[in-house]
């Protein structure tokens, strides 16, 4: 008989002597985080010394790397200068091991003061206003019944007005039975209490474009055509958004440079970056009396959508606001972080935020506070052929560098509207050279020409979907990979391949958020979900019919794509990214070197080189991408779509969305007095997922792994330990539970339970609970989350899974905490959740198996690190009972599939048992990809 090989894991103990232990070290540090963060923050403090000038250094990033020349916005030489170290305040003497101090220093001028209505600066630490309320807080709704009866037709269950009805003449004759009267007298009463709404919404104006007079027959039909354009005031729209109450935890007032205890620079909110420093400076330099005001920097964002492909493609093309001051997680996680204020254009002559750029206006604040506004334009979101437009450039050429549209990766320097401006006063009479040689469109200007301090080039915002995930992933690489597959074996046996391929893809294992691909990657129309979800598992899927080159090429870019996902970066991060990005660039030459390509200059691709910029000037660019502005077409524009007429459908789709607007304000005032629970789910996930499996939290929790709260009945899993281990077929388990349980109840200095004696090992007496998943809940900023950046999966272990198949996850153990990244982590799967008590405590437990490391690195080709199934010399699996805290949360396994073809007859479902050998995927989100 084999011998029990028992596994252990190690505790943590808070180093503040809070007396909360944790059994992996993530916990353990969420908890400092949260509980014990020590934040020190500056902002006036940092003025000039007595008698003397303000230096550089303390007034503001501008004469660091921001401003300087840089090819191709590579790393600038002065990084270890900038910023400048500034003293820390002197601090209490530190625990052992001491958290990160983290040092924010803000704006010495432009700092959000506080102040009332009248604008009159408030002394600091004055508390605000509390909110007043009338005497019903549910006005225009008569009780909590309407109003929730309201929301959950219109919001909720989106019913259409003839359902509604329906439902109203249901409650109206159930009234009537006793005595009283319906809620609504008829959907459109309903329809009216919602519009009466004073919270919200902007009201939607409309006009019509009139075609050019005297227009040539010859002319094209789109010039002959009038346009409806709908818009909303901005003015109006931002104002909404400052005034969230749901905003005042992830809100900055003020620019800021945040450094950690080592005075790295960290950057990662919008508010953190350069340009909001650099354009405080200049505002509070244009007029110092706005000394104490609010700089709220304008996001704008457009991006055509299709709302029916199969009845004409019925499209539409909004324009979307949003604003600097908020986080990144609420921008991503909020659906009014982001508000749609146009559609087709936005009319020249209303621009009601030009006056509050050089004078403040008074606006009331998500922290209940009143301050001096200064609005500036800090960003656009666009896809290639919009910025083409926006910038007013030649198409083929890049829109923030001069760089040769045949030659876009030589340095060049960069397109400003200065430059632009020069060349066009230069060149006046030869337009044709402007056209030729330097890329400008001089027969129009950009919309930012009338706005102060805007600059076109300078806020076009760098766009990890259109240009990294669909561009140069989708459209470049795997479309470059099948025309090798063609030119090296003909079409006929690539598309052999091919099919193996997609096979391959067919048979991934299943993990919380990712999307299953039944038939691989065959689309008529790819979408960038599809893109996103296809990066995550390609690599094992071709790489045994490409190059060890190629495979690594694709490695690279997906290493780059993730390190731009993230929610903070520092120095360290940023050279991870040059590093990523130069072995991208070196590999990418294997496309040259086999035919597939003759040269490499393409806009999207040579987009690349721009991003540590954007970094250093806007934060993470996963708050300001086109996916944000996509996933709201959801909300905006699809699902108002179908809930109408379809018939001139574009203004009852806005009536739709000022609707849920009104409703979203009005249930956050209640949640502000306790009458509503917050109403801020995030935007839909774009992946077709089960929405138990993942999903975003908005909760302030720890990282934690808890059972679900459903127990699986007695008939099916008896209470006894050693009938459970019959049941289950599992006869170790009660010798594994024993086993545990001592390593709990050991004191220091007793030997561990695999040197003693079964016999020693206290009995499980108690009543055993089955569970079929465990909830991993944890911070993931850099994922689809809640506004504070937290995150929650499903862990399941269950033996039929949607009346189909068994369903065993497998999940990340720390198992040495002094080892960085997976080298201190271990794979195991799932096989059973269940607890039990020993005395006055209840152990929440799982018997997994052990997956082992198959070298001490990562796999040269692919990047991945590879595990096998661990097993007794007799081919028993390795088995051991361990505590839940001790799991991190999910691990996704692929396949190696070396050169087998994938049987037909296959499903996903058998692959973690079929196969020997597997990479742990460091793609399945941007949260394990971080930690491993």
């Amino acid at each position: 008989m084999d011998t029990i090989k028992y596994k252990t894991t190690r505790r943590f103990l808070c180093p503040h002597g809070c007396g909360r232990h944790f059994w992996n070290a993530s916990g353990r540090t969420q908890h400092v985080n949260a509980i014990h963060a020590a934040i020190t923050q500056s902002s006036t403090s940092i003025s000039a010394p007595p008698n003397e000038p303000a230096s550089d250094d303390a007034r503001s990033l501008s004469d660091h790397s921001v401003d300087k020349d840089i090819d191709m916005d590579g790393p600038p030489d002065d990084l270890e200068d900038s910023p400048p170290r500034y003293p820390s305040p002197d601090a209490p003497d530190e625990p052992e091991n001491p958290p990160p101090r983290i040092h924010w220093i803000h704006h010495p001028f432009m700092t959000g003061t506080p102040c009332d209505i009248d604008g009159q600066y408030l002394p600091a630490g004055t508390p605000p206003d509390a909110r007043t309320h009338s005497e019903n807080p549910y006005e225009p709704f008569a009780d909590d019944v309407q109003f929730r009866l309201a929301d959950f037709t219109f919001r909720k269950a989106e019913l259409s007005e003839a359902r509604t009805n329906e439902l109203l003449e249901i409650f109206a004759d159930a009234m009537a039975n006793a005595g009283g009267e319906g809620p609504f007298a008829s959907a459109k009463a309903l329809y009216t209490a919602i519009d009466d709404i004073p919270y919200g919404s902007s009201p939607w104006k409309c006009f019509i474009s009139e075609p050019c007079v005297n227009l040539p027959e010859s002319a094209p039909v789109w010039q002959t055509e009038t346009y409806e354009i709908w818009y909303q005031d901005p003015d109006v729209v931002v104002r909404n958004i400052l005034a969230n109450p749901d905003f005042a935890d992830s809100f900055d007032p003020s620019p800021y440079i945040e450094t950690d205890c080592d005075d790295m620079r960290r950057w990662s909110d919008y508010m953190s970056g350069n340009f909001a420093w650099r354009h405080a400076d200049t505002i509070y330099a244009e007029d110092p009396s706005n000394e104490g005001a609010m700089v709220v920097y304008i996001v704008l964002g457009s991006d055509k959508t299709t709302v029916s492909v199969g009845t004409g493609n019925v499209e539409y093309w909004p324009l979307y606001l949003s604003i600097s001051n908020l986080h990144n997680s609420a921008r991503r996680g909020h659906r009014n972080g982001v508000v749609p204020i146009g559609f087709l254009a936005i009319p020249k002559g209303d621009r009601p935020l030009k006056a509050a750029m050089t004078t403040p206006v008074i606006r009331l604040c998500s922290d209940g506070h009143y301050r001096q506004i200064i609005y500036d334009l800090g960003g656009y979101i666009a896809d290639y052929p919009e910025q083409v437009l926006l910038t007013c450039i030649v198409s083929g050429w890049c829109p923030k560098c001069t760089a040769l549209p045949g030659e876009l990766d030589t340095p060049a320097g960069r397109r400003t509207q200065d430059l632009t401006d020069t060349l066009i006063a230069e060149l006046a009479d030869d337009r044709r050279t402007l056209w030729d040689n330097y890329g400008v469109d001089a027969n129009v200007k950009p919309f930012t020409a009338s706005f102060p301090r805007a600059d076109i080039y300078e806020i076009i915002m760098s766009d990890i979907l259109h240009q990294v995930v669909k561009g140069t992933f989708k459209d470049h690489l795997v479309e470059w990979i099948q025309e090798y597959l063609v030119l090296t074996h003909g079409k006929d046996e690539a598309g052999r391949i091919m099919n193996d391929v997609n096979r391959r893809l067919a048979v991934t294992p299943e993990f919380p958020g990712l999307r299953h691909f039944p038939h691989g990657c065959r689309f008529k129309q790819w979408t960038g979900d599809d893109s996103k979800a296809l990066m995550k598992i390609f690599i094992p899927a071709i790489a045994d019919y490409i190059p060890a080159e190629m495979t690594q090429c694709v490695a690279a870019l997906i290493d780059f794509t993730y390190l731009i996902r993230r929610n903070d970066y520092d120095k360290d991060t940023l050279k991870s990214l040059d590093i990523a990005l130069a072995r991208f660039h070196s590999l990418r030459k294997v496309f040259i070197e086999t035919g597939v390509r003759k040269t490499i200059s393409l806009p999207r691709q040579h987009s690349l080189v721009h991003y540590w910029r954007h970094i250093e000037e806007f934060g993470a660019p996963n708050g300001l991408c086109s996916s944000i502005t996509e996933s709201q077409h959801i909300t905006a524009v699809k699902r108002p779509w179908r809930r109408s007429s379809r018939n001139r459908a574009l203004g009852q789709m806005l009536l739709t969305n000022q609707r849920l607007d009104k409703l979203y304000a009005l249930n956050m005032e209640l949640a502000t007095v306790g009458l509503a629970p917050p109403g801020h789910p995030p935007p839909p996930d774009p992946f077709e997922v089960d929405a138990a499996d993942e999903g975003a939290v908005d909760g302030p929790v720890m990282a934690e792994v808890k059972l679900a709260v459903t127990r699986e009945p007695v008939k099916l899993y008896p209470r006894n330990l050693q009938l459970l281990a019959e049941r289950i077929r599992q006869p170790d388990l009660p010798d594994l539970a024993r086993r545990f349980l001592y390593d709990q109840l050991r004191l220091d200095g007793d030997p561990p339970s695999e040197e003693v004696h079964i016999s020693r090992c206290p009995p499980i007496t108690s009543k055993v609970y089955v569970f079929h998943s465990a909830v991993a809940s944890f911070y993931a900023p850099s994922d689809i989350s809640g506004i504070r950046g937290m995150k929650r999966e499903q862990i399941r272990s269950t033996p039929s899974w949607r009346d189909h198949h068994a369903h065993r996850d497998c999940a990340l153990v720390v198992t040495d905490p002094a080892q960085p990244g997976f080298a201190g982590l271990s794979v195991v799967r799932v096989f059973l959740l269940f607890s039990f008590t020993h005395g006055s405590r209840t152990f929440p437990c799982a018997l997994v198996q052990w997956y082992k490391k198959h070298g001490t690195r990562p796999d040269a080709t692919t990047g991945m690190w590879v595990v096998k199934p661990e097993h007794y010399p007799g081919g028993r699996p390795v088995l051991s009972v361990i505590h839940l805290e001790t799991l991190i949360r999910a691990a996704h396994l692929l396949p190696m599939f070396g050169k087998t073809k994938i049987p037909r007859k296959l499903e996903y479902h058998h692959t973690l048992d079929v196969f020997k050998a597997f990479y742990v995927s460091n793609y399945a989100d941007h949260h394990i990809n971080e930690i491993i």
